[in-house]
């Protein structure tokens, strides 16, 4: 079983990854492969312009970041979003990139789990965390919550270290996540 998690933030070794990788570590022990891909740094097309070429080829009119993930994304039975919390909402590049790909990815999503995460100074937590579900909720994606919203607070990666009830968050999201993706399985082996 595999999951898919997205770094959503500019920097590849910030806030955002430290709280991925944790969850990321806690996958793995339960036997789940996690590969974090850092988009947010990219060099890419902005949102999405609904060309609706996508219907025809079966991927992005755009070829970049998005086609690399759209492609591991298929095979993954988990997707993750991470996400930093600029102006009370999800970054920018972040949304745009998950707009082009769930509009251009045309295979079935039923059944994969979904989850976001969401770093964050001292505010916006909640409302980005929200904007980030309904990905997988518009999807027929199962989604996974943790023992408190998955957020870590912090400002630099030093801080979110020290956000002791945050990385237990993600670790708690990490069991929550193989439990559902190995029982999703189960259910459509039996």
């Amino acid at each position: 079983m595999k999951a898919l998690l997205i770094n959503g933030s500019p920097h590849a070794k910030g806030c955002t990854y430290i709280a991925l990788s944790e969850l990321a570590k806690t996958l793995e022990a339960e036997g789940i492969e996690a590969e974090i891909l850092h988009v947010g740094h990219q060099d890419r097309r902005g949102g999405c312009i609904a060309c609706g070429k996508c219907r025809e080829t079966g991927k992005c009119v755009f070829d970049d970041a998005v086609n690399i993930a759209a492609e591991k994304f298929a095979q993954a039975d988990a997707l993750v979003i991470g996400a930093p919390v600029y102006y009370a909402s999800p970054a920018g590049g972040a949304i745009s990139f998950m707009d082009r790909l769930f509009y251009s990815t045309r295979f079935d999503k039923t059944m994969k789990v979904g989850a976001s995460v969401v770093t964050c100074r001292r505010g916006g937590n909640s409302s980005t965390f929200d904007v980030l579900n309904k990905y997988f909720s518009i999807s027929g994606m199962p989604m996974a919550s943790s023992q408190y919203w998955n957020m870590v607070y912090g400002c630099t990666p030093e801080e979110v270290l020290e956000d002791k009830e945050g990385l237990q968050t993600m670790r708690t999201l990490g069991r929550n996540m193989a439990f559902l993706m190995k029982s999703i399985a189960l259910g459509k082996e039996k």
